[in-house]
């Protein structure tokens, strides 16, 4: 069994539950177990700023399925909730993303992981921070370590609610 990480974000819609939903839909997937999920972020956006801004969290997932067949099922999550690329970094239903996967460096046209740019959000890191401290990146570093530096920029704030 294999253990990933999945950066959640949302600020189309209903995010609350949408992003609700798919955790729900990754849960009953039969080869994916949600194991945690942290608190709901809310955060400005990065890149397109024209756009609202995302509810965003983490989830833990153990899995029997390779990344690239995880990549799969996240996307078939997104577009089952209405996903549509248009505009980079822009407004969206769902983004589903494989931030770590064990301990795995990939570096495909279909994937990369560790997730890049993710050492640099505190969107992504924080609430990996929250559930999963100490997880490990290829270069030995931690969320906990990463996370501190990036906890000083505060360009978020909690909604104070679990949704798992």
């Amino acid at each position: 069994m294999s253990r990933a990480f999945i950066g959640v974000g949302s600020n189309v819609g209903d995010t609350e539950e949408t992003i609700k939903e798919a955790l729900h839909m990754l849960d009953t997937h039969p080869e994916i177990r949600v194991a945690a999920v942290s608190s709901l972020y809310l955060t400005e956006p990065v890149g397109y700023e024209n756009q609202p801004w995302f509810s965003n969290c983490v989830a833990e997932v153990e899995t029997v399925l390779s990344p690239e067949s995880l990549l799969d099922v996240l996307q078939e999550i997104e577009n089952n909730l209405g996903r549509t690329r248009t505009i980079r970094w822009g407004p969206r239903t769902l983004d589903l993303d494989i931030l770590l996967f064990d301990k795995l460096t990939i570096d495909s046209e279909r994937l990369m992981v560790p997730h890049p740019r993710m050492k640099e959000r505190a969107f992504v890191m924080v609430p990996l921070v929250e559930i999963a401290a100490a997880a490990e990146f290829p270069d030995g570093k931690t969320a906990a370590d990463i996370g501190a530096v990036l906890e000083s920029e505060k360009k978020y704030s909690c909604i104070m609610k679990k949704l798992w």
